[in-house]
């Protein structure tokens, strides 16, 4: 499944101008959307600058993989694999 990966600027500038600690994180695939502070990407994946082409959130920059992604949100303690494959 494919994932990608971006840095969702308004959460930043929330962040500043609140002192909150939001997730900016935002790993979108065709099923969801995950938000966190950090992201482990556990295999292959490349860097897409776009900037006539955007994503529908209006992202320029961001990461796609296929690979295995945890997804790690600091707010609620949750961690959350995307792409894993149990075979059993």
């Amino acid at each position: 499944m494919l994932k990608r990966i971006h840095v969702n600027q308004h959460n930043i500038r929330y962040n500043k101008k609140h002192g909150t600690n939001k997730p900016v994180i935002t790993v979108k695939t065709s099923k969801s959307n995950d938000y966190g502070h950090e992201v482990n990407i556990k295999g292959e994946s490349r860097v897409i600058y776009s900037p006539d082409k955007p994503l529908s959130c209006g992202a320029k920059v961001w990461i796609e993989t296929k690979a295995e992604v945890k997804v790690v949100n600091k707010e609620n303690r949750k961690e959350k694999t995307l792409g894993h494959i149990s075979l059993g």
